[in-house]
């Protein structure tokens, strides 16, 4: 697959509105400060393109070396992004996989049997070796109705079942829908590894996390002013549970917020969790090393060279 593909699913986002409706500021910001220990970026989507110059994924990846990020997994939102990220991570060392339909495009399936045909593109995606997750995958209310929510249910539960049958991780978006990630997970049974993305709970679903051994992923929302709650769930999870993201192109950290993000900004977030944590940035970025080994395996192996 050629590595320009874009998926029909994504549009380009360069002409995104702010949130307070003005034009955004399409510029990407500069290279910040480099972290002295070299950490992931566990969740990013190097395939949309945005700002005034879109980048090339891998001048996306020359600038995250430069600032200290040793690598991350490109996650997959439907069938082809998915299948772009396990071609691309086959062939460059600095990335591993993440495939899956994300909740919001299961839920633009027009029947479950139609849905089972993407799912089962999926499977055969996930048994590769430099894909290492399921992801992104879960329930998303803040976009999808009632009506097409048994769609998203039905991905979230398949999903999870490839995720165990190949013991690799899984990676959930959820948004407005705590309480139903959570039961499906402990009714169905969730994989060893589950990692809830750009987590946006609080200390209440936090101590869920703990109880089960779930990660905590966390992204340039930590930074946000208003997100207090953050922060007190980051405050309180054992070090052994915290990944960090970027989401790229999206949720850029302060003092950037609403422009382009890239892995390259992983430090300001970084340097916040820190803060947060009352710990150096170096154990902060150490710690999250340790983790994300732990949750992916080494992104040496399995390269298709």
């Amino acid at each position: 697959m050629s590595n320009d593909t874009r998926s029909e699913n994504y549009i380009r986002v360069r002409d995104r509105k702010a949130e307070d409706g003005s034009t955004r500021d399409l510029s990407y910001p500069d290279l910040p400060e480099p972290l002295n220990v070299g950490t992931y970026d566990n969740h990013t989507h190097l395939e949309i393109a945005d700002g005034e110059n879109p980048m090339d994924y891998r001048e996306h990846l020359e600038l995250a070396n430069q600032a200290g990020i040793l690598g991350g997994v490109q996650v997959g939102g439907s069938v082809e992004t998915s299948k772009w990220s396990a071609a691309t991570a086959a062939i460059e060392p600095r990335l591993l996989a993440a495939v899956a339909l994300h909740p919001n495009v299961a839920a633009e399936y027009s029947s479950i049997s139609e849905l089972d045909g993407a799912i089962a593109e999926i499977a055969a995606l996930a048994i590769q070796p430099r894909v290492r997750a399921v992801g992104e995958t879960g329930l998303d209310y803040f976009r999808t109705g009632e009506e097409l929510r048994y769609l998203q249910q039905h991905s979230f539960e398949a999903h999870i079942q490839i995720a165990k049958e190949n013991n690799i991780a899984l990676q959930i978006h959820d948004r407005d829908a705590h309480d139903d990630v959570v039961s499906t997970l402990l009714r169905v049974g969730a994989p060893e590894r589950t990692v809830f993305h750009c987590f946006s709970g609080d200390r209440g679903l936090a101590e869920i996390l703990i109880e089960h051994g779930w990660y905590a992923s966390f992204a340039g929302t930590i930074t946000f002013k208003k997100n207090q709650s953050l922060r007190e769930a980051l405050a309180i999870l054992p070090s052994e549970l915290i990944l960090v993201e970027t989401d790229a192109p999206f949720l850029t950290p302060e003092p950037f917020r609403g422009r382009p993000n890239s892995p390259y900004l992983i430090p300001l977030t970084v340097r916040k969790m820190a803060e947060v944590r009352g710990i150096s940035a170096d154990d902060m970025a150490s710690e999250i090393t340790r983790n994300t080994e732990a949750v992916y395996g080494s992104w040496a192996e399995g390269l298709n060279v």
